[in-house]
């Protein structure tokens, strides 16, 4: 079951539950207020507050760091072209013989890595591409240092082109690793945790009333469910709904210009 799968039903199971709990704290507060009408509210607003207050840290700290890593990710997108580009411009300092031949291993290269992240969000056939793309990092490399000592390379071939290609290949390594960079899952434990216990410490303060604010006790539990669903989603943003595939265009548009 993919992670956006997990956030639907998490989001799903969430709405119930808060409207479950605010349910059982509105029943409470009936209870305790027939037994105690002057009572049954004293003490509870610092409760509230420190639970509501928390809840809203938890959403500020887990949103704020999903977005930042969503603009990580888009960034490391636009560096990988940038380095695979400049690489390719400094193939011009091989000999024309090898020149053509190493243009068509990186335009074979980057095909691999686009048609990779196309293949999500079917996680094991864009492994199975990636790791095909990563494989032909070794063969450009030996392919390079063969024809830089070849005759007619520029002198200054290895020392352009070497550190070129490590950006290159280190920036997939990058981007392989901050997919896998997510709050630990405690952290989401607990915020949901705290919604629960504020639905209940909201149903209690409704209690007292004649009718149920049925406006009110739906929006709590589609905004709170809402709130969770779209942090995890930004947190797998090649899988839901919030994606970054907009910023798949530069790697496009440089295999466009590789004649």
């Amino acid at each position: 079951m993919s992670e956006i799968s997990v956030a639907w039903l998490l989001a799903l199971g969430l709405f119930i539950g808060i409207l479950i709990l605010l349910e059982t704290g509105r029943r409470i507060g009936d209870r305790r207020f027939r037994r105690d009408p002057d009572g049954a509210r004293a003490g509870t607003g610092a409760v509230e507050g420190a639970i509501f207050g928390l809840v809203g840290l938890l959403i500020a700290f887990t949103f704020s760091g999903a977005t930042a890593r969503f603009d990580d990710r888009r960034e490391l997108i636009v560096q990988e072209s940038n380095a695979i580009g400049t690489a390719y411009l400094r193939l011009d300092l091989l000999p024309e013989s090898a020149r053509e031949t190493m243009q068509e291993h990186f335009r074979r290269y980057l095909d691999a890595r686009i048609e990779g992240y196309r293949k999500l969000p079917d996680v094991e056939a864009a492994r199975v591409v990636l790791t095909q793309a990563n494989a032909m990092q070794g063969k450009i490399w030996t392919a390079v240092i063969a024809a830089a000592h070849g005759e007619g390379a520029s002198p200054d071939a290895l020392k352009l082109l070497l550190p070129a290609l490590n950006d290159m290949f280190d920036i997939t390594t990058t981007r392989t690793n901050a997919t896998a960079i997510h709050p630990p899952t405690i952290i989401y434990g607990m915020l949901v945790i705290l919604m629960l216990a504020s639905a209940l410490m909201a149903g209690y303060g409704m209690a007292g009333s004649k009718g149920r604010p049925w406006l009110h006790i739906f929006a709590f539990a589609i905004v709170m469910a809402l709130a969770v669903y779209i942090i995890i989603d930004i947190e797998y943003p090649r899988l839901g709904l919030i994606r970054v595939e907009g910023f798949d265009q530069a790697l496009m548009n440089l295999r466009a210009g590789m004649k």
